[in-house]
């Protein structure tokens, strides 16, 4: 079996001015890391990638005519989404879980990996950016509707820092009855826990924002489609600055 490349670009051409990432996108480990030792069912958890981010990135870069780029290996080989050198670039621990096959690792070893996985990502979208000069960053996330026994009741989070107009218009545009939209929630954007918006959007001048998806939404093609379409009405209106 072939391996998938460190990054797909999809629709790069598209001259939407929303330029997608999806840096969790997949779970796929290479069979010489031994699955970094854990269980089939745990390879499929979030903590190896973001359950129904891509579907839902595909699906969105079709509907908006945007380019997207995908990561093609699982968060745990390295995460795409961290600085090199944070905690949970390659973490050691994920939830609750002991990662084997991350522990104790070498120099050498995390430079492979940053080599082989991480910055084939990053130099993709850094040289598309200094090709398009002008850009809105979108980064497609999900998460858990359980953490660590809090039931989240967000069904769809904007995090953003120096965007802060586009990210809050963004967040009122989705908010509809029924839906509970939070600006910075469940996470917040960090230096030492974030690449994409700090990087590939605040260092350049950028807007950026990450959409934090709850998984059980996103986990049919009816929940992909409803949220992409949402996702895609509320891009415009954002961009637009009106969500009436």
């Amino acid at each position: 079996m072939q391996e998938p490349a460190a990054v797909e670009i999809v629709n790069e051409a598209g001259p939407s001015p929303f330029v997608l990432t999806c840096e969790h996108a997949s779970s796929y480990i290479p069979a010489r890391y031994k699955h970094l030792g854990l269980e089939p069912k745990d390879r499929l958890r979030h903590i190896a990638w973001d359950i129904g981010a891509a579907d839902v990135a595909r699906r969105l870069s079709s509907l908006i005519d945007a380019p997207l780029f995908l990561s093609g290996y699982s968060r745990l080989l390295i995460d795409c989404n961290r600085p090199l050198g944070a905690p949970t670039s390659i973490p050691a621990m994920s939830e609750a879980s002991a990662i084997l096959g991350n522990q104790n690792l070498s120099a050498e070893e995390r430079q492979v990996r940053a080599d082989t996985f991480y910055w084939p990502f990053q130099n993709a979208v850094s040289s598309f950016l200094d090709r398009r000069k002008q850009a809105i960053i979108i980064g497609i996330h999900s998460f858990t509707p359980v953490f660590h026994g809090f039931t989240r009741p967000w069904h769809c989070g904007i995090l953003f820092r120096k965007s802060a107009a586009f990210g809050n218009d963004l967040v009122a545009a989705l908010r509809k009855p029924g839906l509970n939209i939070a600006a910075n929630e469940p996470y917040q954007i960090e230096d030492d826990s974030d690449f994409t918006v700090p990087v590939h959007g605040e260092q350049r001048g950028l807007e950026a924002v990450l959409v934090e998806l709850r998984q059980d939404l996103i986990g049919d093609d009816h929940g992909v489609q409803a949220w992409a379409l949402k996702l895609a009405h509320a891009l415009q209106s954002a961009q637009n600055g009106s969500h009436n």
